[in-house]
């Protein structure tokens, strides 16, 4: 698996509605996810306030930050910052488990 580069694209696929997204080299999922009219939660778009929290199914992300609003538990299940959170390879994302 290759890391992408400043000119490669990925996709954000969504198992809720089957839709797939385009993310372009350097956005986050959020702006994606917004940029492609999906309604997503979001508030502070700088990590903190967790409106967005989504599960990352799969698929690897890095984060813009240095400390997002997760606990290390959190991360260990895939829970993802979207608004922070710049996909390194294909992702799949859904809304956060209740």
């Amino acid at each position: 698996m290759s890391t992408p580069t400043a000119t490669t694209t990925v996709q954000l696929r969504l198992p809720d509605t089957g839709d797939t997204l385009v993310v372009p080299a350097g956005a986050t999922l959020l702006q994606a996810l917004l940029g492609a009219g999906v309604a997503w939660p979001a508030s502070c778009r700088n990590g903190t306030c967790r409106a967005c929290i989504g599960q990352l199914v799969s698929g690897t992300v890095r984060y813009t930050v240095e400390w997002p609003g997760l606990l290390p538990e959190e991360k260990a299940q895939g829970v993802v910052l979207p608004c922070v959170a710049c996909p390194t390879s294909d992702v799949v994302l859904a809304p956060p488990v209740d």
